[in-house]
C-alpha cells in the first residue's frame, strides 16, 4: 500500500518506518525542514531501541521517505496517518490545532474522485474523527469542491511503550479502529494484517469508543501506579514491604504483575496529558472523574516524595550539600524527559541551594535543553560521584543496578543512597554499609 504519515515525532516516525518493514510504500511529512533533511539523509531524529535498523533499512530500499509537501506526499497515498501533536492546553483539554489545521489542508487538496482513508493516529478526544471530518468538508467546499464520497475519518489509537515502541507495533497486543465505513474497514484490515498473524486481534468499533479507548487504558494504567504509590507510603507509615505487598497482589491474575512498581511518579508523553485530557472530557460532559484527579494528586505529590528523605538525613540544611542524580529520563530506554519527576527534583534540590551533578546514558543533552548550566552533568555514573554527599537515582536504567559499589565508597563523601526507583535490595545496601532510603520499603 501507499501510505501517507503526517508528523515525524515519536508516533509518526515508529509508524511509518514500521509500515515500511512490511512492504508498504511511506511518505512521511513535516513542516519542520531542518528535521526532514536530517531523517532523509538517515539522521535518526529521536532514540528508541531498534529503531534506527529497519530505519536504515527501509529509507535505503527507498519504501521509506521524507517531504515538507504534504499535496505531494499524498497524492497517490490510499491511507493518510495524522500522528500529529496534541498538547494539553492550560485548561487541561487535548489542543488539536495541529490535527484540525492539517485537516482544513487536506479539503484543499483531496480530489472528490479518489477515496483515501483518513487515520486519527494522534491520542485525541471523544468526538474528534467527526470534527476532522467537518474540517475536510468545509475546507472543501469553500473551493467548491464536493469532498462526501472522497474519504472516511478513522480513529486508530496507538499503544506504543517507549523504550519497546518497535516490538509493540510490529507485534501489537491489539489494534482498535474506530470506523462505519465497511470500505474503510477493509482497507484497515488488509494494511493490518501482516502485524496480526499470530492471532491478536483487530477490534472495530465506532469512531468514539476508539477514541476513548486509549484514555481509558492509559488512564488505567496511570491509576495502578497511583495505587501502588500509595500502598508503598502506607507501608513506610506500617512498617511492611512494598516489594512483598506487590508480589501478592500481582500474582491475582485478576490484577496483573505490570504497572505495580512503586517509584517517584509517572512522567513522559502520555499518562500526565491523558489523565489530563480524560479528567476534561468529563467535565465537559458535566461528570466529575474523582478517582482520576486523585491520580493526578497523587502523582503530582510522589514526584518529590524523596525529599523530605534527603531533608531529614541532613537536618533541614541543604544549602551547600553537592548530590549525585542517576537518571533524567522519565523511565529509562529512552530520551524522553516530559514530566520526568527527576527535573522535578532538580528543582526542589536547587532551590534548597544545593548543587547536583547528573548522568543518564540517553536524555542528557535535552535536559541541558531546559536547565542550562543550573546543574553540572558527568561522562558516566561513576564521574558524577565525585564529591557528592549522597547519590539519589532517579530512573532505573539496567546499568544502574549492579554497580562497582568499590568505587561509590571511594568516591561519595557519605555512604548514603536515596533511590526513587527500589534498584537495589535493601539488604544487599545496608549489609555494605550504606544509609538507605528507597520507596515504600523498611
Amino acid at each position: 500500500m501507499k501510505i501517507t504519515v503526517v508528523g515525524t515525532g515519536y508516533v509518526g516516525l515508529v509508524s511509518g518506518t514500521c509500515f515500511a518493514e512490511t512492504g508498504n510504500s511511506v511518505t512521511c511529512v513535516d513542516i519542520d525542514k531542518n528535521k526532514i533533511e536530517k531523517l532523509s539523509s538517515g539522521a535518526i531524529t529521536i532514540y528508541e531501541p531498534g529503531l534506527e535498523k529497519i530505519f536504515l533499512r527501509n529509507l535505503k530500499e527507498r519504501r521509506l521517505n521524507f517531504t515538507t509537501n504534504l499535496a505531494e506526499a499524498v497524492k497517490d497515498a490510499q491511507i493518510i496517518f495524522l500522528a500529529l501533536p496534541t498538547p494539553p492546553g492550560e485548561d487541561g483539554s487535548a489542543d488539536l490545532k495541529y490535527v484540525l489545521g492539517v485537516a482544513k489542508d487536506l479539503g484543499k487538496i483531496l480530489q472528490p474522485t479518489e477515496y483515501k482513508v483518513i487515520v486519527d493516529k494522534s491520542t485525541v478526544p471523544v468526538g474528534t474523527a467527526e470534527k476532522v471530518k467537518n474540517a475536510v468538508l468545509q475546507s472543501g467546499k469553500e473551493i467548491n469542491v464536493d469532498l462526501s464520497k472522497a474519504f472516511s475519518v478513522v480513529s486508530n489509537p496507538e499503544f506504543l511503550r517507549e523504550g519497546v515502541a518497535v516490538d509493540d507495533f510490529m507485534k501489537p497486543d491489539r489494534v482498535v479502529i474506530g470506523t462505519d465505513s465497511e470500505k474503510a474497514k477493509k482497507i484497515m484490515g488488509d494494511l493490518y494484517a501482516p502485524f496480526v498473524r499470530q492471532g491478536n486481534p483487530v477490534i472495530y468499533m465506532d469512531e468514539k469508543s476508539a477514541e476513548l479507548t486509549k484514555y481509558a487504558a492509559n488512564s488505567f494504567l496511570a491509576t495502578k501506579i497511583s495505587f501502588m504509590n500509595e500502598i508503598a507510603q502506607l507501608c513506610e507509615k506500617l512498617g511492611a514491604d512494598v516489594d512483598l505487598v506487590r508480589k501478592g497482589v500481582g500474582s491475582d491474575e485478576r490484577i496483573g504483575k505490570r504497572f505495580l512498581f512503586p517509584g517517584i511518579g509517572y512522567g513522559g508523553s502520555c499518562f500526565p496529558k491523558d489523565v489530563q485530557a480524560l479528567v476534561k472530557s468529563a467535565e465537559e460532559a458535566n461528570y466529575d472523574f474523582k478517582i482520576l484527579k486523585a491520580v493526578e494528586d497523587v502523582n503530582e505529590k510522589q514526584k518529590l516524595h524523596l525529599m523530605p528523605k534527603i531533608e531529614k538525613y541532613f537536618k533541614n540544611n541543604l544549602q551547600g550539600k553537592h548530590f549525585a542524580l542517576w537518571g533524567l529520563a522519565f523511565k529509562p530506554n529512552t530520551d524522553d524527559i516530559r514530566e520526568a519527576p527527576a527535573l522535578y527534583m532538580i528543582d526542589a534540590l536547587t532551590a534548597a541551594g544545593a548543587t547536583i551533578t547528573a548522568y543518564d546514558p540517553e536524555a542528557m543533552p535535552n535536559v541541558k535543553k531546559i536547565v542550562g548550566d543550573k546543574i553540572s552533568f558527568a561522562n558516566n555514573e561513576y564521574e558524577a560521584l565525585n564529591n557528592a554527599d549522597a547519590l539519589i537515582i532517579a530512573t532505573e536504567w539496567s546499568e544502574f543496578r549492579t554497580p562497582d559499589f568499590e568505587i561509590i565508597n571511594n568516591k561519595l563523601k557519605n555512604k548514603v543512597i536515596f533511590d526513587g526507583r527500589n534498584v537495589f535490595e535493601v539488604k544487599q545496601i545496608k549489609d555494605l554499609g550504606y544509609h538507605y532510603e528507597s520507596i515504600g520499603r523498611a
